[in-house]
């Protein structure tokens, strides 16, 4: 089974970006990790980031720079990476973003197009898409072209 883990800095509140998190987290049939990081500069940042990177794992981190891809290249990328690492590590930053040193040792650096997300909406875009991405794989009729 395809492990996900989404490292994020900041901590969703109690508010509906974290009722809209919640809920796609519990309809993914995927094994699913959420680690929250705290840090106030990009160099702690790093270096609770790096604590908690798989060297077997997939790294893909979101940055305004990345890839934009459609659902259904999402959905193919992760049925790649499931096959050659099973576990997928992305890394979500903070308002000021990541350092160049994670960017470096990412597998992949995707994004949802040119525009600048707040990064605990960005987290919500996120799981819903790797929700979309299970559901492709599947067969299920929840994406529509």
């Amino acid at each position: 089974m395809l492990g996900i883990e989404f490292i994020t800095v900041g901590r969703l509140k109690n508010d509906p970006l974290l009722d809209a998190f919640d809920d796609y987290r519990k309809r993914l049939q995927w094994k699913f990790t959420l680690l929250e990081l705290e840090g106030r500069t990009q160099a702690e940042q790093l270096d609770k980031i790096t604590e908690k990177l798989n060297p077997q794992a997939a790294l893909v981190v979101l940055d305004e720079r990345g890839k934009s891809l459609s659902s259904r290249d999402f959905a193919a990328k992760i049925d790649g990476w499931q096959t050659s690492h099973g576990i997928v590590q992305f890394v979500i930053g903070g308002a000021d973003g990541l350092s160049d040193d994670i960017r470096k040792k990412a597998s992949a650096l995707i994004s949802f197009g040119a525009q600048t997300w707040p990064h605990m909406l960005a987290r919500v875009m996120l799981i819903e898409q790797v929700y979309r991405a299970q559901q492709i794989l599947a067969g299920h009729p929840y994406h529509r072209d």
